[in-house]
């Protein structure tokens, strides 16, 4: 059964989740505040984290760096509707997905269940030693790991994904839809900005090429190409 933190200081809403989830049978452990949530998070104990950006003690944001700091646990932030700050703040800070408040239970419940199927690790000893390579770029799907040059990439579970979804279509376009529907697990949702933020860390993360080009390109209108050597 699959452990999640949930962290909102909403004691209705969190009762009201906590219960939805239990009955979908995960097990589910409550924080009302974000340094709480904090010493949840680092425990090791739970497969995700959902954070609320508003808690006491500690905000959502804060409490995500100091997650981020010591853990690559996916996390799911609970933001105002509408707030993009909030929102492109917490992707950048490494927040796998969000869900905009007010949110319904099976919202919250789709969003769990397609991040925790991007990163729910092959078992099979074969499949984790297969790699994808891509000129410097080398990816092992099974185990999540990905290097550039030789180096280990700290990729979050969702730059995994869209980077894996690029790379296995290398030197051709991806569309923004596909890589939301296939590398978030959801319909891209207009003026979502969830693509563009993630693969700008991932830009951040993989250096250019020895003349200059980018590795990940964006396409006008069209979407990102990874790019060949």
């Amino acid at each position: 059964m699959t452990k999640v933190l949930l962290a909102d200081d909403d004691v209705e809403l969190l009762g009201m989740l906590k219960e939805y989830l239990e009955r979908e049978g995960f097990i589910v452990t409550a924080a009302h505040d974000g340094e709480q949530a904090v010493a949840e998070a680092l425990s090791g104990r739970h497969e995700i984290v959902v954070l609320d950006v508003m808690m006491p003690r500690m905000n959502g944001i804060d409490a995500l760096r100091r997650i981020r700091g010591a853990s690559r646990t996916p996390v799911l932030m609970l933001t105002a509707r509408g707030d993009d700050v909030d929102r492109i703040i917490g992707l950048e800070l490494g927040a796998d997905d969000y869900v905009p408040k007010p949110c319904t239970p099976r919202e919250l419940l789709a969003r769990l269940r397609a991040i925790l199927r991007r990163t729910q690790l092959v078992s099979n000893a074969e499949q984790d030693r297969q790699s994808l390579i891509v000129g410097s770029l080398q990816l092992w799907p099974g185990q999540r790991r990905a290097e550039w040059n030789n180096k280990i990439l700290d990729l979050t579970s969702t730059e995994f994904s869209l980077l894996e979804l690029l790379a296995k279509n290398a030197g051709q376009t991806v569309s923004k839809n596909e890589l939301s529907e296939q590398g978030l697990g959801r319909p891209l949702a207009r003026f979502d900005r969830n693509i563009d933020v993630h693969l700008s860390s991932i830009r951040q993360k993989i250096s250019a090429f020895a003349d200059g080009r980018a590795v990940i390109q964006t396409v006008y209108r069209q979407g990102y190409m990874l790019t060949r050597e």
